[in-house]
């Protein structure tokens, strides 16, 4: 009622105003001037009209009690058991694992068996058709995931009582080469839970300790998957003793296989201990049994009392049941898994194989037992009215509208925008606000997306995930209603490790390569675009050489633009050893006021970090003045952008300003800025200056036979840093240059029959040897030469 009142008030003072104002002849326009305070819109006092006054007085109690009854607190308590449980069924997942582990075969079968897919394809697309989450052409012809793709689908999950009770699930399928990583990145930043699958044979790998690190880094609970049981070499249990010890997650089996290799049939639920096969036409059918195997009972039991054990470690209810020798219910079990999986505390490990449709069904049903609905997690969002204050957002339809865009694509129709709806309503027509550029924007058609399929809706409920047409924005931006002031942490963006100098061939073709590479700035915040202002040479930047010649690929294919390609250029750093000072006299008379500016002090390797720079000054006694210091630290950050030996960015030097003297009118914040630039260059090979080099972290899996020829590969390219034989695959991990590593897909091919993989990632940066610096730092000053010449 008071809510009522104040609106009322606010309204009748209102037209009291504009009655004033027409008496008077002054247009509306000349008295009102919307400002935005504390993230509301709302009339600006006006000091001559008492009417407009009260009127925004009015308006403002109103919105501070609208407000103060859009609390997620009072929502939480308001919200009717109708929105509860359509919340309460709603699953954001995602699929990921290392490279060939089977994330887009397991996707296709869950769109299969949730009826969202007629039929099922294969990745490779032998029938010419390929998966459906593979839209692109280059995913279907190169067998890999590029793009992460999103779709929907409703699984019916069976209740004991044999009812049927109806989930909506949001699907990501993400690319396993570190090439894409930002495709992982941005699909774990919206989701609330994820599947992630393993090889039974080769079990954690490379990638999936890096997709670990992504999950772990948004706090995203998991169940993993062992795939491909069917295979020969499979062993599930050493699987999960690998997510314990290598990804250090607690995990234990929730089922046992039966049967391995060609003799796979099911799974046995260690749960409920019972024994799940598939049947009929692409294992439609979920056979249910309560007779165990006889030669699997004992395994059952043991493996039974592993999990109670492990879940013990993990859950206080389970932990004192333990203590008590009491045996938990199957509810209680379940109850526990969900609690400690939701909490990140445990992982529960299926297994099955997608390939041969076998127990992927059981799968689906963890997904829903196990991992959280949009309300199980926590989603924060900070309020800028309030200094960034962290702000819980809670996905009921009540609340005002908060969204993030977390992925651009670019469509024949416009951009399409991929947005997670945190709280609130989407409706089409509604406008919103972007709150990094204040931007009002319109809604002008709502999609829920099957892959490279669109299909159109009306509205979207919060804890949803859609995409949007007519959008102009940035990947990370954040979209409200305008009621809120809050704004929402974008994701981690790697830094690009490789470069290539591009250009078209044909000098007509110059707009469209301008377009493409616009378009692809915007969809991959990992791919990035210069002019090098000396060379004049346009140069992009991305995760490896997959990544680059796969966009060099798109821009023929989509654009129809041939190009010339330089040879990669390698992103080194340079740096310093020793401690060495410095006194640097800058004194230039021309025509008019000279230059003047002196700078003493000492330059030294950052002892507390190696990666970056640190600039710090003691002068005493005023002999540079403060307004002079702060253009000497900018001078030092110029310098180290581009350093003395090749050009490369300066990392790890630390800086330190004693002393400096003045003119009375020569001296100005150029002239020291510029002495600081020329004093840190000249003392630069007293300071040990060196070139760094990247080095990656290589993994390369082949079969066993092929070791000795992947052993003589790599002793030429790195320190080999671990190896790890199966029974018919090997691993290799080594520290390899990465100037040592192009074209190195070649030669590995040759070594192996093409039998043999390999990842790269970026693990850090070491001192190049010093025959290479002396060639680098040869080829930079030659390059110089013939710029000065011309």
């Amino acid at each position: 009622m008071r809510v009522i009142r104040a609106v009322n008030s606010c309204r009748a003072a209102l037209a009291t105003r504009n009655a004033a104002l027409v008496g008077r002849r002054v247009l509306p326009c000349a008295a009102i001037n919307t400002a935005r305070l504390g993230g509301l819109r709302e009339f600006s006092r006006t000091s001559n009209y008492r009417a407009a006054d009260a009127a925004a007085s009015a308006l403002k109690q109103a919105k501070d009690l609208a407000q103060a009854n859009m609390t997620p607190e009072a929502a939480a308590a308001k919200v009717t058991p109708a929105e509860a449980a359509r919340v309460a069924h709603v699953r954001n997942i995602g699929i990921a694992a290392h490279i060939d582990s089977g994330k887009t075969t397991v996707s296709e079968r869950i769109l299969f068996y949730t009826g969202r897919t007629k039929h099922i394809h294969e990745v490779r697309g032998r029938d010419g058709v390929g998966a459906k989450m593979d839209s692109m052409e280059l995913e279907r012809e190169r067998g890999i995931t590029i793009q992460s793709a999103a779709t929907f689908a409703d699984w019916k999950y069976k209740t004991k009582d044999g009812k049927e009770d109806t989930y909506h699930l949001n699907l990501i399928d993400t690319p396993g080469h570190i090439d894409f990583t930002i495709e992982v990145e941005r699909a774990m930043r919206v989701l609330d839970g994820a599947v992630m699958v393993l090889c039974a044979v080769s079990g954690v790998q490379s990638q999936t300790i890096t997709v670990d690190r992504q999950m772990k880094r948004y706090n995203v609970p998991r169940i993993s998957f062992v795939n491909k049981m069917d295979r020969m070499g499979a062993n599930p249990f050493r699987a999960v003793e690998m997510i314990n010890s290598k990804l250090k997650v607690p995990a234990a089996a929730i089922q046992i296989p039966i049967g391995a290799e060609k003799e796979f049939e099911g799974v046995v639920d260690l749960i409920e201990m019972r024994a799940i096969r598939n049947d009929g036409l692409r294992g439609v059918n979920v056979k249910v049994s309560n007779q165990i195997p006889e030669d699997l009972k004992e395994l059952a039991e043991q493996k039974r009392q592993e999990l109670i054990e492990k879940l013990a470690d993990v859950d206080d209810e389970i932990a004192e049941m333990f203590l008590e020798e009491i045996t938990p219910t199957p509810d209680q079990i379940k109850a526990a898994i969900r609690r400690a999986t939701i909490g990140l505390k445990f992982t529960p490990v299926l297994m099955g194989s997608a390939l041969a449709d076998k127990s992927i069904q059981p799968m689906l049903d963890a997904v829903c037992d196990y991992l959280p609905n949009p309300q199980d997690v926590p989603n924060m969002a900070l309020d800028r009215s309030k200094g960034e204050q962290p702000v819980s957002l809670l996905p009921y339809n009540s609340l005002p509208f908060v969204g993030l865009a977390f992925k651009l694509e670019e469509n024949p129709y416009g951009q399409l925008t991929y947005m997670r709806v945190y709280q609130g309503t989407l409706k089409k027509g509604q406008y919103l606000f972007n709150t990094r550029n204040d931007k009002k924007v319109r809604i002008p058609r709502i999609v829920r997306m099957h892959s490279n399929e669109m299909e159109d809706v009306a509205e979207i409920g919060a804890g949803e995930i859609c995409a949007v047409f007519g959008v102009e924005c940035a990947s990370g931006d954040t979209f409200t209603d305008g009621r809120l002031p809050y704004g929402m942490s974008s994701m981690y963006v790697p830094d690009a490790v490789m470069s290539l100098s591009i250009k078209p061939k044909r000098s007509s073709d110059a707009d469209a390569f301008s377009k493409a590479m616009n378009r692809f700035m915007r969809e991959d915040p990992t791919f990035r675009l210069h002019v090098d202002e000396e060379s004049e040479e346009t140069i992009i930047s991305g995760m490896g050489e997959l990544h680059l010649d796969i966009y060099v690929e798109r821009l023929r294919r989509e654009y129809k633009v041939d190009t010339e390609t330089g040879k990669p250029r390698v992103a080194y750093r340079e740096t310093i050893s020793r401690k060495a000072e410095f006194d640097f006299l800058l004194k230039r008379q021309s025509g008019g006021p000279g230059d003047y500016a002196r700078v003493v002090g000492w330059v030294e390797p950052n002892a507390e970090d190696a990666e970056k720079n640190h600039f710090e000054t003691r002068v005493v006694g005023g002999t540079i003045p403060e307004k002079y210091l702060a253009a000497c630290g900018k001078g030092f950050e110029e310098a180290c952008l581009k350093g003395p030996l090749l050009g490369h960015r300066v990392i790890g030097a630390s800086m330190i300003l004693t002393d400096g003297a003045t003119h009375v009118t020569d001296s100005s914040d150029y002239a020291f800025n510029l002495a600081t630039q020329m004093a840190f260059r000249k003392v630069f090979p007293d300071a040990g200056g060196s070139v760094l080099e990247p080095l990656m972290k290589t993994t390369i899996t082949a079969p066993v036979e092929f070791q000795g020829n992947i052993l003589m590969l790599m002793n030429k390219r790195g320190t080999i840093v671990d190896t790890e034989v199966g029974s018919d695959e090997f691993t290799l991990v080594a520290d390899c240059s990465l100037n040592a590593m192009f074209g190195f897909s070649t030669h590995l091919r040759a070594a192996t029959q093409g039998k043999g993989e390999f990842s790269m990632e970026f693990s850090h940066y070491a001192a190049a040897p010093p025959h290479l610096q002396k060639e680098l730092v040869a080829a930079y000053e030659k390059e110089l030469d013939a710029k000065r010449t011309k």
